[in-house]
């Protein structure tokens, strides 16, 4: 986003200058980073400007972005819908397409791919051109292509078309609230699915997964419009909601804690410096490990609540108890990660719940379908609930305002994208009937290494906090840089 306040997780960011400090309305002394525009005017604003300011942004952004990521999520993963939509009658996505299980998973996997090739260019155009624009492109395009998937009727459009669909949703990915959002969509995609599977097979001739992707494809372009002129950019350009003062306090704020209007963008040592940044590397592991999960889940909740004892519509429908359950989490342990400033193990928690949720869904009998579908919404509670304080985790660690936007899309581009692309392939066809053992065992190994490596990361943060502090006089001298939890 154009601000820097996209989420709650900026009300506790401490990081460091050699030249300024201030107070955030929390009262908790903030170290703040030199911009690329050095200031030499110290922040004139109060906490109470700074806290009224922050809420007003928060609820003219957070919503709309909330509503975007919706919508994208929306257009993303209705293809795992479409899969076994009518399946009974074989008006289902691969009966129409004469596509095979493994052709399926290839068409998945090839969106995966395409999102992560683009990521950082997507990343590094949102900064070059007014977000507003791009964003507002970007939504015309991957709702477009999503209805036009519903003219698809054989592998090669499918694969071609979701490729495209990856080029255009790369690059946007948010936080906390916003993200929550992706599990309000699984959980309205199944509930749209139902009604449309219900109500317009062969509708005009056309099967009910034609009109699945056509339905949820076209309010992307519509919202588009609303985007293009509601977005907001920049505060000293065009934000005309805010006042004088208002606008002001944004962009003292902006020039030394976040993205702006004029700024020349990022340098070749904001580059070098994440690439050798090592410890981001443990958090882009983590992020790999976590990314399976959310994947798998995604494509395939459909298809593994089909096997359990729920046949053609009645699939769809039970779909939305997980999400609906995971959406409630996500927001009460972003809320609890921010207020306690532990993103790091509240990860670890919710990420080992998940992790127990599969390793019962694997060793359940296939046919305890009750006690495995609860395991489902366990295992989707704990592995969505524990992405959004991972992200804040690592965007609040990063000290350069150039490496925020490259470290966050080298995080989705290297971790996130592979490790998405493996979650395609491990709910194999040919396990349905035996509960697919493999995807639940793998699941449950990735996201306990990803509790393991929070609490590793979280020590080693701790560490390096002691050792500063020790060496360097105190949390309060002027250029000590401490880590967030």
């Amino acid at each position: 986003m154009a601000y820097n306040n996209a989420s709650s997780l900026d009300g506790d960011i401490e990081k460091v200058t050699d030249t300024q400090t201030h107070t955030h309305s929390n009262n908790h002394r903030l170290t703040i980073p030199q911009s690329n525009t050095p200031t030499t005017t110290p922040p004139t604003f109060t906490p109470a400007q700074e806290t009224a300011l922050i809420r007003k942004q928060d609820l003219r952004i957070i919503p709309l972005s909330a509503a975007i990521y919706f919508l994208c999520y929306l257009d993303r993963s209705n293809i795992g819908n479409a899969k076994i939509l009518n399946a009974a009658a074989h008006h289902d996505l691969l009966s129409d397409t004469h596509m095979t299980a493994s052709q399926f998973t290839i068409s998945l996997m090839i969106f995966l791919v395409a999102y992560g090739l683009f990521e950082v260019p997507s990343n590094i155009l949102l900064k070059r051109l007014r977000p507003s624009r791009w964003i507002a492109f970007l939504m015309f395009a991957w709702g477009a292509v999503s209805a036009g998937l519903g003219g698809a009727d054989n592998f090669a459009t499918v694969t071609g078309v979701r490729f495209l669909l990856g080029v255009f949703e790369a690059g946007f990915v948010r936080v906390s609230f916003i993200l929550a959002s992706a599990t309000l969509a699984g959980a309205f995609g199944g509930a749209i699915a139902y009604g449309v599977g219900g109500g317009m097979d062969q509708v005009r001739g056309l099967s009910a997964w034609r009109w699945l992707f056509i339905v949820e494809g076209l309010p992307s372009c519509v919202a588009a419009v609303f985007v293009w002129f509601l977005m907001p950019d920049y505060p000293e350009e065009c934000a005309g909601w805010l006042t004088a003062e208002e606008r002001a306090v944004a962009v003292q704020r902006l020039a030394v804690e976040g993205s702006k209007g004029h700024d020349g963008g990022m340098s070749w040592a904001d580059v070098r410096d994440t690439l050798t940044d090592w410890r981001l590397y443990g958090h882009y592991l983590v992020y790999f490990g976590i990314s399976t999960p959310f994947s798998s889940l995604s494509l395939f909740t459909p298809s593994i609540t089909a096997g359990l004892g729920y046949a053609d519509l009645r699939a769809q429908l039970m779909t939305v108890p997980p999400y609906a359950v995971a959406y409630v989490v996500s927001i009460l342990t972003s809320w609890s990660a921010d207020r306690s400033n532990s993103r790091g193990l509240h990860s670890a928690a919710l990420a080992t719940v998940g992790a127990c949720g599969f390793l019962a869904s694997a060793v359940l009998p296939a046919e305890a379908y009750l006690g495995r579908y609860g395991c489902l919404i366990v295992a989707s509670a704990g592995a969505f609930a524990c992405i959004p304080p991972l992200l804040g985790w690592l965007s609040s660690n990063i000290f350069s305002t150039g490496a925020v936007g490259l470290a966050i899309a080298l995080n989705i581009g290297l971790a996130g994208a592979p490790g998405q692309i493996a979650g395609v392939w491990i709910y194999k066809a040919d396990e349905a009937k035996r509960g697919y053992p493999t995807g639940h065992w793998v699941n449950a190994a990735l996201l306990f290494m990803v509790a393991v490596g929070c609490v590793m990361l979280r020590v080693y943060y701790g560490w390096r906090n002691r050792r500063v502090v020790r060496d360097q006089g105190g949390a309060g001298a002027e250029g000590v840089r401490l880590f967030k939890y």
